[in-house]
């Protein structure tokens, strides 16, 4: 058997319809995975299943940061599927800002992306973890939860990174840890991905000097494809990182090893 292999294991993808959550969708289901897609857009849910290799997918559509949603979407997959066998929580929404118009709001907000709702969504579907043979937990955080942006990068570009952000990856990196050792009993491994720089595409031609200054921060002198993240969470849900828990993976170019 491939090690490598995600083929019929159930797995939940949260912020599925965004530029890395397609990848990685697309990259599972081509794998044999059958996916719970999530996010806020039934719309871009219905446009993304319909692109997928594999007819089994299934539409959650909730509000990662609504306690009382995330509770019936929870009771929906219980009711639906007798296990889950992997949790991508992947749903954010991207903040340009800096220390000139950060916002107490914005700072919560991202909190509650980051930290309280992977928290509570592993929580809330551990039973079905349980089940399981060898369930696994991917959180996806940031380059920017290991180290600061550097301000001379981003100038007045408009695309500066906020302070709460990379605090609340880094708090992400926390959880994962925090779970991998508390999870360990039930057999449930817990890891995060730390993307590095993956800009939209279209930043080539709309900030070519920005662009630039992305590139050559990086040793392998490049930006991100999404596709380059989309392989390495298959690799933590697949028995393949059977051995791998509470780690962090820096998919960046090696941004963060200078």
């Amino acid at each position: 058997m491939n090690p490598f292999s995600v083929q019929d294991k159930i797995i939940l993808v949260t912020g599925a319809s965004g530029r890395l959550g397609r990848a990685m969708c697309q990259q599972l289901a081509s794998s044999g995975a059958i996916l719970i897609l999530n996010s806020r857009s039934r719309d871009k849910l219905e446009q993304l299943k319909d692109e997928l290799p594999g007819t089994d997918h299934t539409i959650s559509c909730f509000d990662i940061t609504d306690e009382k949603s995330m509770d019936e979407a929870a009771k929906e997959l219980a009711s639906s599927f007798e296990k889950l066998d992997g949790l991508v929580n992947n749903g954010v929404q991207p903040m340009a800002g800096n220390l000139d118009n950060i916002t107490w709001a914005q700072s919560e907000y991202s909190a509650t992306q980051n930290i309280v709702s992977p928290l509570m969504l592993s929580l809330k579907l551990l039973n079905m973890f349980k089940k399981s043979d060898a369930p696994s937990i991917v959180n996806i955080a940031s380059m920017y939860g290991m180290v600061s942006p550097d301000p001379r990068i981003y100038g007045d570009s408009g695309s500066n990174n906020p302070a709460f952000y990379g605090a609340s990856k880094a708090g992400m990196m926390q959880l994962s840890r925090y779970l991998a050792c508390h999870l360990s009993e039930s057999n449930i491994r817990v890891n995060s991905v730390s993307p590095g720089p993956f800009p939209p595409e279209s930043i080539h031609s709309s900030a070519p000097d920005f662009y630039a200054k992305l590139c050559d921060k990086v040793p392998l002198g490049r930006i991100g494809k999404p596709e380059e993240v989309a392989t390495v969470v298959q690799f933590l849900l697949s028995s393949a990182s059977s051995y791998i828990t509470g780690a962090n993976i820096p998919v960046d170019g090696g941004w963060t090893a200078w």
